[in-house]
């Protein structure tokens, strides 16, 4: 059977093909998938999909007519998707559970490091040939306090390397983790940890409660020089009213690999193009804040686990079984993500 995979980065596409080479064939493509591009999947049972997709209604109506079965989504956020809808339409549902925690932990902390350090600034004056060291003074993490809210595995592996540095760490989640409150974790209200925190990370899934969880009261509860770090999902964040902070002289550093309006900029090269959103443009004029384009997970151990699920989870939808990477099963919503 061939498989139709949207949104394939060109490193992810031999790993993609190597792990269904003697199953199935591929048709990787690196354009998204969206209302314009639904069609070129008519008459494929299996559509494998990114996080930058988009999963409407209107897209998987589209989907269902033209044969498609089952949505192998290869990321673990599957906010772009429209669950209900594709339950109505009897469709199957995968993501990717987990895979390496450490991808992203270890690049939440490059970002932390880079802006603390100054780094990309001091890279681009020695380029240069300008070895001044004016305006780069960073400060010790050693004793000062990390806040992570959301502690599964990724905020887990985050607080290790915290905890290495010699960092206090304060933890805000629904439920504790024993791995964490081994390090030393105590856990406060988020409201706590916003105030106490010196560098401020996110691992938490987005959803309605935790959209805009970094509003303007939270940045306003922030020490005036916190760093805050986001590697997670760029709607954890207002960013106009980041945005407002910034300007206002606030925080020493942020560093951010998601943006919440990133849908149709992030993997794309913008390099020639006019860019309309007013509110990114405005945020990449700080020197003290770095944008990645949503590459923390992108390691060759996360991203060969994330296919190796992926096949996991095609096989089973043909094979008629299903497994607990399943967000829908042939039109059945678990009660789990209603």
């Amino acid at each position: 059977m061939e498989i139709v995979a949207f949104g394939v980065q060109t490193d992810e596409r031999p790993i993609l093909e190597r792990a269904f080479a003697g199953r199935h064939q591929v048709r990787a493509l690196d354009v998204f998938l969206n209302r314009d591009t639904a069609p070129i999947a008519h008459g494929y049972e299996v559509v494998s999909t990114s996080v930058n997709d988009e999963l409407t209604a209107e897209v998987l109506q589209t989907l269902a007519a033209g044969g498609t079965k089952m949505v192998a989504q290869r990321s673990t956020g599957f906010n772009n998707i429209d669950l209900q809808a594709a339950a109505d339409l009897g469709l199957t549902i995968g993501r990717v559970s987990a895979y390496s925690p450490y991808a992203v932990a270890e690049f939440a902390w490059l970002l932390a490091l880079a802006v603390n350090r100054r780094l990309v600034p001091a890279a681009n004056r020695t380029r240069n040939f300008d070895f001044r060291l004016d305006g780069l003074m960073g400060r010790d993490l050693h004793g000062r306090t990390a806040g992570v809210l959301g502690t599964g595995k990724i905020g887990t592996a985050f607080a290790r390397i915290a905890h290495g540095f010699g960092m206090e760490l304060l933890g805000w989640d629904l439920v504790e983790n024993p791995q964490c409150a081994a390090l030393g974790m105590r856990y406060v209200p988020r409201e706590r940890l916003f105030a106490e925190a010196d560098l401020i990370s996110l691992h938490v899934p987005l959803t309605d409660d935790t959209r805009h969880l970094v509003d303007a009261a939270a940045l306003a509860a922030m020490k005036d020089d916190a760093i805050l770090v986001n590697s997670s999902r760029g709607g954890l964040i207002d960013t106009a009213a980041l945005v407002a902070a910034l300007k206002a002289g606030r925080l020493t550093g942020v560093g951010l690999d998601v943006y919440e309006e990133e849908a149709g900029l992030f993997f794309y090269d913008k390099s020639l193009d006019v860019v309309s959103d007013d509110t990114l443009a405005r945020l990449m004029t700080f020197a003290n804040v770095l944008v990645t384009s949503h590459q923390a997970y992108f390691t060759r151990e996360a991203v060969g686990q994330i296919v190796e699920t992926t096949v996991v989870n095609v096989e089973d939808h043909l094979a008629g079984r299903t497994n607990g990477h399943m967000l829908v099963t042939r039109g059945q919503l678990p009660a789990a993500v209603r």
